[in-house]
């Protein structure tokens, strides 16, 4: 089994599920995300974001494959660029983080540690840009799929809550403590990055 991470580009965008290439919850803010979904013009909406901050920020995202099958990917970027953020009551991110956006690992590639290994590539990437951790708004009552992730998964990777809140928590995972992850933390990755969507693969439609 032949597994690469690559980084998230406009030429590979159409490997992620249809429904997170035109998913702008984080992307929009909640008047102008609900007239794209009105208009249909959601993922026109997530390229020109993507395009934006990979000229002005760099990289913001990673796509895993297993034999040339496209099995996951996360999404990330300073709170600047992810206009939803402000939104929440826990607001903001704080100066020397970076959002998670989402991430998703597909049902049938769970248990490979993939999860662990996506996020340590994160990890990585964001430490020698500067970075000292990775927040996230989470969910505290997680009832299905959607752009959040569920709080006490977040928990169980390692994140500490920084700003409590009944519904929406503000996370906040110390990046260093990512790269000597054991396989202890796979299981509970695979639950969380297995929450955010249920489709069954992650193959471009």
């Amino acid at each position: 089994m032949g597994r690469r991470l690559v980084p998230l580009t406009l030429d590979n965008l159409q490997d992620l599920p249809r429904s997170c290439r035109s998913c702008v919850f984080w992307e929009l803010d909640p008047v102008s995300g609900e007239a794209a979904v009105k208009a249909g013009t959601g993922e026109m909406e997530k390229e020109s974001w993507i395009s934006a901050v990979l000229l002005e920020w760099g990289s913001c995202g990673r796509v895993v494959y297993v034999d040339d099958i496209p099995v996951g990917f996360v999404l990330y970027a300073p709170p600047a660029y992810v206009a939803r953020s402000m939104s929440f009551p826990t607001s903001p991110v704080s100066p020397d983080a970076v959002q998670l956006i989402t991430a998703k690992i597909a049902p049938g590639y769970q248990g490979q540690g993939l999860g662990r290994v996506l996020v340590q590539t994160v990890a990585k990437d964001l430490l020698r840009r500067g970075f000292k951790a990775i927040e996230a708004f989470g969910e505290a009552h997680w009832e299905g799929p959607r752009c959040l992730l569920p709080a006490d998964h977040l928990l169980a990777v390692g994140f500490k809550t920084v700003r409590p809140h009944p519904v929406h928590p503000r996370l906040r995972l110390e990046l260093r403590s990512t790269l000597s992850w054991k396989e202890d933390v796979e299981l509970a990755l695979d639950r969380l990055l297995g929450a955010a969507r249920k489709e069954p693969a992650l193959r471009p439609l």
